[in-house]
Parts: C-alpha cells; sequence; structure tokens
C-alpha cells in the first residue's frame, strides 16, 4: 500500500489558518486582557462594591475568550453551531447535577447586586451574628466576636430576614440592667450615667437613653441604649456591662438574680 501524502499542498492549504489562527489567538488574548483591565479602572472609578467587581471582571473574561475560541475554530470550517449545541447540552446537565449548587450561585449573585450588606458589616443572619468576612459566590463567611468563622449558604442567607446591625455606620446598642426593689432607682441611674460618660466608645453627642423599663418578678430593670460607631459595637457592649458591675459593687447596688425559696410545712 502506497501512501504518497502531499506535505506541500497540506502546508499550503492549512498553513495560512494555523498561522491567522494563532495570530488570532494572540492578539485577542491581548485585547480581551485590555478590555478587562479598562473595565476595571472604569469600576474603581466609580467606586464599584469590590466584592463586586472580581465576579463582573470573570464573568466578561471569561464570555469573551469562549467568543474568540468559537471565532478561531469557525476559521477551520468548523460548524460553530454545533459547538454551542455541545455547551447547551452540558449546561443543562450541569444544571440538573447542580440543581442545589445553582440555588446558591444565584442567591450569591443577588447579594453582590441588591447589597443588603457589605465585608466588613455586622450582621445578624437568621439568629447568626458577626462580622462579614467575604461574600463569596456559593457561601457567605462571617466573623463572630469570639474569633470563630461561619460558612453560610447563601440559598440560606437570602431565604430568611437579615439585620444589617452596623450598615448605618452609627449604632444604638440595646442593654438591660436590673436592681433590686430595696435600691434607689434615682441613684442606680446616675452611677449608669457615669459609666456612659467613661466610657470611651460612646458617642459624647448623642444622648444616651436610661429609663426604667420593667418591673420584673425580682428586679427593676433600666433599659440603657448608648450610641456608638458601628465597628465599636462589642466595645461598648462589654465595656459597659464591666463598669456597671464594678460601680454597682461599689455603692453598694445589688443586681438580683433568680432565687427560689423553698418552705417546709
Amino acid at each position: 500500500m502506497n501512501l504518497n501524502i502531499d506535505f506541500e499542498a497540506i502546508i499550503m492549504t492549512y498553513g495560512p489558518k494555523v498561522l491567522g489562527a494563532i495570530l488570532t489567538l494572540i492578539i485577542g488574548f491581548w485585547i480581551i486582557g485590555r478590555i478587562v483591565r479598562v473595565v476595571r479602572k472604569l469600576m474603581e472609578k466609580r467606586e464599584m462594591d469590590e466584592s463586586l467587581q472580581p465576579f463582573l471582571l470573570s464573568l466578561i473574561s471569561i464570555g469573551l475568550k469562549v467568543m474568540l475560541l468559537l471565532s478561531v475554530a469557525g476559521m477551520f470550517g468548523v460548524e460553530t453551531t454545533s459547538f454551542v449545541a455541545i455547551f447547551s447540552a452540558l449546561a443543562f446537565a450541569i444544571g440538573m447535577a447542580l440543581q442545589g449548587n445553582l440555588g446558591h450561585f444565584a442567591s450569591g449573585v443577588m447579594l453582590l447586586i441588591f447589597k443588603p450588606f457589605k465585608v466588613g458589616d455586622l450582621v445578624d443572619v437568621q439568629g447568626n451574628v458577626g462580622v462579614v468576612d467575604a461574600i463569596n459566590l456559593f457561601n457567605t463567611s462571617l466573623l463572630t466576636p469570639d474569633n470563630k468563622k461561619i460558612y453560610l449558604p447563601n440559598g440560606f442567607v437570602t431565604g430568611g430576614p437579615i439585620t444589617n446591625i452596623s450598615g448605618q455606620g452609627i449604632i444604638s446598642v440595646f442593654l438591660t440592667f436590673g436592681i433590686g426593689y430595696d435600691d434607689d432607682i434615682d441613684r442606680a441611674r446616675a452611677i449608669i450615667q457615669k459609666v456612659v460618660d467613661a466610657c470611651p466608645y460612646i458617642l459624647a453627642d448623642k444622648e444616651t437613653g436610661i429609663f426604667v423599663s420593667e418591673l420584673a418578678d425580682s428586679s427593676v430593670n433600666f433599659a440603657v441604649r448608648p450610641w456608638c460607631k458601628s465597628e465599636h459595637y462589642w466595645d461598648v457592649y462589654f465595656c459597659m456591662h464591666e463598669n456597671i458591675k464594678k460601680e454597682f459593687d461599689k455603692a453598694g447596688i445589688s443586681i438580683p438574680y433568680p432565687q427560689l425559696d423553698v418552705h417546709q410545712g
């Protein structure tokens, strides 16, 4: 069996196409890189959310590269419609297999676009309280006050109420302190005010509410509402609890706790 391969004819036929494809790829990837850089600068100039930028840039880059590869395939006479059909079938199969994850993906996109919170905000997501560490496409991570990291699926995050505790810049810290029924209310209020004035994290230009909120079973409860910057929420919370206890002890004001009296008949 005699095989006569005309390499010269092959080179003459396909050589220009191969060179053209290589040049197209090189120039195309360079142009895509330039486009992505320009879009990034526009996003930074308009101060777009840093959590959203990588996601959008990645979509733009991948989309342009797929279009480039399809164009190169068309240079060799390949029917690009067949590629589109294959991609559509793969996308459908992957979508059915990863239906739950795609829901989390869609929720991640919603979080990045509508921005109910941003990285650094203190939030309460269905009972999970922490500072937003990262907003990813499939999950959101929170840092708790005791430095634990919680990973929440984005579908869970958007599936219930979200409380952005620190999103307004300043926040009122809700505190409750109880005193005994035999203690002097006005004296206790003055001590609480003294602690408020001494706490460096509480905003002095906003009045702190101190009022009797409840006559409970074993205590008279004060509702105390100091204001602070959002990032100082926990500083105020811990500062107030520690120093209220110390000052009440110095003044001989009791902090009641539940007791059970047992009587023998």
